[in-house]
C-alpha cells in the first residue's frame, strides 16, 4: 500500500469506530468516568460543563442502558459505572444498580451540568469531589480526547506542555489536514486497494444491521422505520429498493436515538452519520448481490468520502451532517450499480442539491426523520446519476464536485455563524 493510501486508512481508523450511545452525552459520560478514576474514590459531587454544540446534542437523546434523557444521567452514570478505558463504549457494562445510584445522586442535587463558553466545538469539563479531594478532566477537539487532568490543584496530565518527542493531539476537524485527498483520490483508493487492506470496514455491516433489526423489532422514538415496514406490509408502500434503504436506515436511527443497548459504527463522531454511510449501501449491495469485496469498496467510498467532505467545516455545527454523508453514500450506491467515476460525481452533486438546507437542532428521536430524508435523496440521486442526470451550476452546487464541497464548507463556516446560538436559545426556553 502506498503512503497516500496508508494515510487514507489511518483517517478511517481514526474517526470510524463503534460508539455506544449518542456521542455527545457519551463524551460527558467518558469525561466523568475518567475524572472518577482520577479521584480514586466514590464521587460525592459532580460538575460537568460542555460547549454549546455538545450541549445542544445532549438535550433530547436517550442514554443507552438508562431509559433516561440528557447530560445529568449520562454524566452521573459515567462517574459511577463507566469504564474509563472504554472510549465511546464507556457505558457498555453499566448495571441497573449503577443507574439507580446515578439517579439518587441527581435527586440529591449533587450533579451539576451546564454550558461553557469556549471556542472549541467539542469540549467537556468534568469536576469530581469527595471529601477534601477534587479532580478535574478536560476533553477538547474530539469526543474522547482528554487534554488535561488535575488532582487537588496539581496538573497530572496536560497535552499543551508535551515535549518535542511527543505528538500533540489534534482536533477531529483536522483529520484531513496536509493530506492529498479528493473525491478522485478516494475513488481510486476504494476501487484499487487490495481487498485485504480494506476488509476491516465490513465491521460496519454487522453493527449497523443489528441496530436496524433492533429498530424494526421494538418501539423506539417515532418508529419511522417501523412505519415504513407496516405500510410496506399492508401494501400502501412498495417493497422496493429505495423504500428498503430508507426503512432500514431510519430503523437503525430510531434504535440509536431511542437508547438501544447496541453500538453504532460512527462516522466523524456521529452514529447517525455512520448509519447514513453504511445502511443504504448495505441494502443496495444486497439488492445487486454484490460480493463482500464490492461492499467493502463501496463502504470505504462512503465513509471516507463523508469524512473528506465534512473536513471543510466544524465536526459539530448547525448543519446536519447526514446531508453530506448521504451524498457520499449515494456515491457508493452508484458504484454498486456499475457507475463510472463521472456518474458517482453526478450522484454527489444531485444529493447535495437536495439536502444542503437541512440544519441540526440537536440529537433526538426526530434525527431518524432526517436520516430518512437524506437517505431517500441519496437513493434517488444515485438512480438519476446512472441515467446521466446531474445537478450543476445552480445555487451553491457548482459545475464540479470539488468546488461544491468547498462551497458547502464556506456556507457552514461563514454563513451559519449565528445559527447554533439561535437554535440553542430556542431549545432552552
Amino acid at each position: 500500500m502506498n503512503s497516500q493510501w496508508k494515510q487514507y486508512t489511518k483517517i478511517i481508523n481514526t474517526v470510524v469506530k463503534p460508539a455506544f450511545g449518542c456521542t455527545e452525552p457519551i463524551s460527558a459520560a467518558y469525561a466523568s468516568a475518567v475524572v472518577a478514576q482520577l479521584l480514586g474514590q466514590d464521587v460525592e459531587e459532580l460538575t460537568v460543563k460542555v460547549s454549546d454544540n455538545l450541549f445542544k446534542n445532549s438535550m433530547g437523546v436517550f442514554v443507552p442502558g438508562t431509559g433516561k434523557i440528557g447530560l445529568p444521567i449520562a454524566s452521573a452514570v459515567g462517574a459511577i459505572g463507566g469504564n474509563p478505558n472504554g472510549g465511546l463504549e464507556v457505558l457498555v457494562n453499566i448495571t441497573p444498580n449503577d443507574v439507580e445510584k446515578a439517579q439518587q445522586m441527581i435527586d440529591a442535587g449533587k450533579v451539576h451540568v451546564g454550558r461553557k463558553d469556549v471556542e472549541e466545538f467539542i469540549y467537556c469539563y468534568a469536576e469530581a469531589k469527595a471529601g477534601h479531594n477534587i479532580a478535574t478532566v478536560e476533553i477538547s477537539g474530539g469526543h474522547t480526547q482528554v487534554i488535561k487532568k488535575t488532582l487537588n490543584g496539581e496538573v497530572v496530565y496536560d497535552t499543551t506542555v508535551l515535549n518535542d518527542c511527543e505528538q500533540q493531539q489534534k482536533s477531529t476537524a483536522s483529520v484531513c489536514d496536509d493530506i492529498d485527498i479528493s473525491i478522485a483520490g478516494i475513488y481510486k483508493f476504494a476501487t484499487e486497494a487490495n481487498f485485504a487492506d480494506i476488509e476491516f470496514i465490513l465491521n460496519a455491516r454487522e453493527l449497523t444491521v443489528a441496530l436496524s433489526d433492533e429498530g424494526l423489532k421494538n418501539k423506539y422514538g417515532l418508529q419511522v422505520g417501523r412505519t415504513y415496514q407496516k405500510n410496506i406490509d399492508n401494501g400502501v408502500l412498495n417493497d422496493d429498493l429505495a423504500h428498503r434503504a430508507v426503512m432500514r436506515s431510519a430503523a437503525a436511527s430510531d434504535a440509536r436515538m431511542g437508547g438501544a443497548t447496541l453500538p453504532a459504527m460512527s462516522n466523524y463522531g456521529s452514529g447517525n452519520q455512520g448509519i447514513c454511510a453504511s445502511m443504504p449501501v448495505i441494502v443496495f449491495a444486497e439488492h445487486y448481490k454484490s460480493t463482500d469485496e464490492q461492499l467493502a469498496r463501496a463502504l470505504i467510498m462512503s465513509h471516507l468520502g463523508a469524512i473528506y467532505m465534512k473536513s471543510f467545516y466544524p465536526p459539530l455545527s448547525p448543519f446536519c451532517g447526514c446531508a453530506v454523508t448521504s451524498s457520499a453514500a449515494s456515491m457508493a450506491m452508484t458504484y454498486l450499480q456499475g457507475g463510472s467515476f463521472e456518474k458517482i460525481s453526478f450522484a454527489i452533486q444531485n444529493t447535495l442539491s437536495d439536502t444542503v438546507g437541512m440544519f441540526c437542532d440537536g440529537a433526538k428521536s426526530t434525527c431518524a426523520m432526517k436520516v430518512k430524508s437524506s437517505t431517500s435523496s441519496a437513493a434517488l440521486s444515485s438512480l438519476m446519476a446512472i441515467d446521466n442526470h446531474e445537478a450543476h451550476g445552480q445555487g451553491i452546487v457548482a459545475n464540479d464536485v470539488e468546488t461544491t464541497i468547498r462551497n458547502i464548507g464556506r456556507m457552514v463556516t461563514e454563513g451559519m455563524k449565528n445559527t447554533d446560538k439561535t437554535i440553542i436559545n430556542i431549545m432552552s426556553v
